[in-house]
């Protein structure tokens, strides 16, 4: 009974598999049968590596379908696989026009990597308090996997993905245990700019940054707090801002500092480095003469300013690169490494000189 219910799926799954490419124009596993005088059923199993075939069946059935650029419809491969072939692209739906670059160009790298695999990729926006569209597609089984493009401090898309036992990655650190995390290694590369900073005889400064419920802020304070005090200095000696949120209240911490003569104000990104640079600007205030400017992250945004911003430099395309290839590879059951971090470059320019 068992047998005859095997057979009669397999015979199903041919047909549908039949009729999509059909459709297509392509050449189908009908023409493929007859083209070498066997069934449909051993061309599947061929293709599927699932059922008996002699090895020389197999290569014959290969070597044909390489030759001719025979491609399975992706439909019927994932019927007859149980997989969608597409992963999920996980981004923040607050996200401002400057915080988009960032993920545009992580998702070059995942897209690459997918393409790779002839996966799709199925994008979804979540809000810190509404991951209703996450939860979406997990239901429905309408990816094998997904990417998280942003990490909060209570995180509910991914404490949602480790309950469902939907295959994950994150890009950034979590908080989240035992979750596969790939991060640039934000917390060593802001150590060693504000310690540089330092070192080049910078003595008051005053650090501006987003909001704390981002992973991301919090690393790159510690870095900070680590480069004052490898040089002997402590944080309660500097002026700190964070949770800046609106281009108000960078002002604000701004205007702060310059009444305080803080010599050198450091931003946690680009999107607040550029409120800082618009306000000097407006008050006339000279970079570097009367204050320097660095920031913790680099972009096109910084291009255009002059003089030109210390910051440092990470690859987002990379990001998604490895991400992309981590969460692959856990779906096929590979072990793989828990948290990897990438590296950055340090741009020393005339904002600080």
């Amino acid at each position: 009974m068992a047998q005859e219910e095997k057979n009669t799926t397999d015979s199903a799954l041919e047909n549908i598999t039949v009729h999509l490419e059909k459709e297509q124009n392509k050449i189908t596993i009908d023409d493929v049968a007859e083209a070498l005088g066997v069934s449909k059923t051993t061309v599947s199993r061929a293709i599927s590596g699932k059922g008996r075939i002699s090895e020389g069946t197999r290569q014959r059935v290969m070597e044909y379908i390489k030759r001719y650029h025979y491609r399975p419809n992706v439909v019927a491969k994932g019927l007859a696989n149980s997989k969608t072939y597409n992963i999920g692209w996980v981004i923040p739906g607050d996200s401002g026009l400057t915080d988009l670059p960032f993920f545009q160009r992580c998702m070059i790298g995942v897209s690459e990597v997918a393409m790779a695999e002839d996966y799709d990729i199925l994008i979804s926006m979540v809000f810190e308090r509404d991951i209703s569209q996450l939860k979406r597609i997990v239901k429905n089984r309408k990816v094998d996997g997904v990417i998280v493009g942003r990490t909060l401090v209570k995180d509910e898309g991914v404490s949602y993905l480790k309950e469902s036992g939907m295959p994950f990655v994150v890009i950034g650190s979590s908080m989240v245990e035992d979750v596969i995390q790939i991060d640039n290694d934000h917390i060593n590369a802001c150590r060693e700019l504000t310690s540089i900073l330092r070192i080049k005889g910078i003595k008051s400064f005053a650090l501006i940054g987003g909001g704390m419920n981002q992973v991301v802020n919090q690393t790159r304070y510690q870095g900070f707090e680590l480069g004052l005090q490898e040089q002997g200095a402590a944080v309660s000696q500097s002026r700190v801002y964070m949770d800046c949120e609106s281009e108000q209240s960078v002002e604000h911490a701004v205007e702060e500092c310059i009444r305080g003569k803080v010599e050198c104000i450091v931003c946690t990104d680009d999107k607040i480095c550029q409120y800082v640079l618009n306000k000097l600007a407006q008050d006339g205030i000279d970079i570097p003469g009367q204050v320097k400017v660095a920031s913790f992250y680099n972009s096109a945004i910084l291009d255009n300013y002059h003089p030109s911003i210390t910051s440092l430099q990470y690859d987002p395309k990379e990001l998604g690169t490895v991400a992309c290839k981590t969460l692959f590879d856990y779906i096929s059951g590979k072990e793989v490494q828990r948290k990897r971090l990438l590296g950055y470059e340090m741009i020393l320019k005339g904002s600080t000189q």
